[in-house]
Protein backbone atom coordinates (compact mmCIF):
# COMPACT_ATOMS: atom_id res chain seq x y z
CA UNK A 1 0.00 0.00 0.00
CA UNK A 2 1.14 3.70 -1.13
CA UNK A 3 -0.29 6.55 1.36
CA UNK A 4 -0.15 10.00 0.13
CA UNK A 5 -0.62 12.31 2.81
CA UNK A 6 -1.81 15.54 3.00
CA UNK A 7 -4.66 14.10 0.21
CA UNK A 8 -5.83 17.66 -0.65
CA UNK A 9 -2.71 19.33 -1.67
CA UNK A 10 -1.70 16.20 -3.99
CA UNK A 11 -4.41 15.45 -5.54
CA UNK A 12 -2.53 14.98 -8.94
CA UNK A 13 0.07 12.92 -6.83
CA UNK A 14 -2.94 10.45 -5.92
CA UNK A 15 -3.63 10.15 -9.58
CA UNK A 16 -0.16 9.54 -10.89
CA UNK A 17 0.46 6.82 -8.25
CA UNK A 18 -2.61 5.41 -8.84
CA UNK A 19 -1.38 5.34 -12.53
CA UNK A 20 1.92 4.10 -11.70
CA UNK A 21 1.94 1.22 -9.78
CA UNK A 22 -0.15 -2.10 -9.14
CA UNK A 23 -0.30 -1.58 -5.46
CA UNK A 24 -3.47 0.19 -3.52
CA UNK A 25 -3.42 3.63 -2.89
CA UNK A 26 -4.09 5.59 0.71
CA UNK A 27 -4.54 9.25 1.07
CA UNK A 28 -4.66 11.13 4.50
CA UNK A 29 -7.33 13.63 4.96
CA UNK A 30 -4.95 15.61 7.50
CA UNK A 31 -6.01 17.32 10.50
CA UNK A 32 -5.77 21.03 9.39
CA UNK A 33 -7.83 20.12 6.09
CA UNK A 34 -10.30 18.60 8.48
CA UNK A 35 -10.01 21.92 10.72
CA UNK A 36 -10.46 24.33 7.86
CA UNK A 37 -13.83 22.92 6.63
CA UNK A 38 -15.02 22.56 10.18
CA UNK A 39 -14.44 26.22 11.00
CA UNK A 40 -15.89 27.16 7.87
CA UNK A 41 -18.77 25.56 8.71
CA UNK A 42 -18.85 26.91 12.17
CA UNK A 43 -18.96 30.09 11.35
CA UNK A 44 -21.60 30.03 8.79
CA UNK A 45 -19.02 30.59 6.18
CA UNK A 46 -20.39 27.04 4.43
CA UNK A 47 -22.08 24.31 4.97
CA UNK A 48 -19.80 21.84 6.82
CA UNK A 49 -21.84 18.55 5.50
CA UNK A 50 -21.50 18.72 1.74
CA UNK A 51 -18.08 20.99 1.84
CA UNK A 52 -16.94 17.54 3.57
CA UNK A 53 -18.78 15.12 1.30
CA UNK A 54 -17.19 16.84 -2.03
CA UNK A 55 -13.25 16.92 -0.35
CA UNK A 56 -13.31 13.30 0.44
CA UNK A 57 -15.32 12.39 -3.04
CA UNK A 58 -12.65 14.01 -4.58
CA UNK A 59 -9.82 12.22 -3.01
CA UNK A 60 -11.60 9.28 -4.22
CA UNK A 61 -12.19 10.44 -7.64
CA UNK A 62 -7.95 11.22 -8.01
CA UNK A 63 -7.70 7.20 -7.23
CA UNK A 64 -7.33 6.52 -3.81
CA UNK A 65 -8.50 2.96 -2.52
CA UNK A 66 -8.67 3.82 1.56
CA UNK A 67 -9.03 7.57 2.51
CA UNK A 68 -8.17 8.05 6.28
CA UNK A 69 -10.17 11.13 7.58
CA UNK A 70 -11.21 12.80 10.66
CA UNK A 71 -15.06 12.50 9.43
CA UNK A 72 -15.08 8.26 9.76
CA UNK A 73 -18.14 8.75 12.15
CA UNK A 74 -20.04 11.79 10.64
CA UNK A 75 -19.35 10.25 7.19
CA UNK A 76 -20.64 6.53 8.09
CA UNK A 77 -23.75 8.64 9.52
CA UNK A 78 -24.21 11.28 6.53
CA UNK A 79 -24.18 7.54 4.36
Amino acid sequence: MIMVKPALPYLDVIRAVRESFDLPVAAYNVSGEYAMIKAAGAKGLLDERPAALESLTSIVRAGADLVVSYWAKELAAWL
